[in-house]
């Protein structure tokens, strides 16, 4: 991802994983916001109740459902604790080609 989106992204799959404890592949799979020029784009299967209590805000929100190019995307290698026993988890995200392997 690149742009005003990075930031963005980087910021909802971090909190994703730091404070809601999500895998990092559930965390690459999730539904993204972005802001754009004053108006919260939304992904398909973003949260109804989210979404309306940000309307509820005076937020204005829109589905907008390009995710290849409006969402970014991302690949994880996650450090599980110390290396030579518990490993590391890898996660890539749908919203492009990829796959997350080990070797």
């Amino acid at each position: 991802m690149g742009g005003d989106m990075q930031p963005q992204g980087h910021l909802q799959t971090l909190v994703r994983m730091l404070a809601y404890h999500q895998h990092p592949q559930a965390a690459c799979d999730a539904p993204r916001w972005r802001f754009n020029a004053g108006i919260v784009n939304v992904e398909p299967g973003f949260d109804a109740a989210t979404a309306q209590g940000l309307a509820d805000m005076g937020h204005r929100i829109e589905a907008f459902s390009d995710s290849y190019q409006d969402y970014g995307a991302g690949q994880f290698i996650w450090r599980l604790g110390d290396p030579a026993i518990e490993g590391y988890v890898a996660a890539s995200d749908p919203r492009r080609d990829g796959a997350a392997v080990g070797f």
